[in-house]
């Protein structure tokens, strides 16, 4: 298996739930790239960088894709959200 890098960003957000929002804009914008994992998008405390929260759920779906509704979501996983 070839080596594999991950990169890093760190975005400032005043509390979790600001940081978890804005964790999901950048990561369903940055699914536009085809070497981004949406899914396995976290945001921790500045200072508890250890302790990640999960952003989105990470049940795969069929064909190998994953979930993107929020983690911890009530209901059947689904691609996108429903309006």
């Amino acid at each position: 298996m070839p080596q594999r890098f991950v990169i890093h960003l760190p975005v400032v957000a005043g509390d979790l739930s600001v940081a978890v929002r804005l964790a999901r804009v950048v990561a369903r914008w940055s699914s536009a790239l085809a070497a981004t994992d949406p899914g396995e998008t976290t945001v921790s405390y500045e200072d508890e960088q250890g302790v990640r929260h999960r952003v989105f759920c990470d049940l795969r779906l069929p064909g190998n894709r994953r979930c993107l509704l929020r983690a911890d979501h009530d209901g059947p996983c689904a691609r996108r959200v429903s309006r």
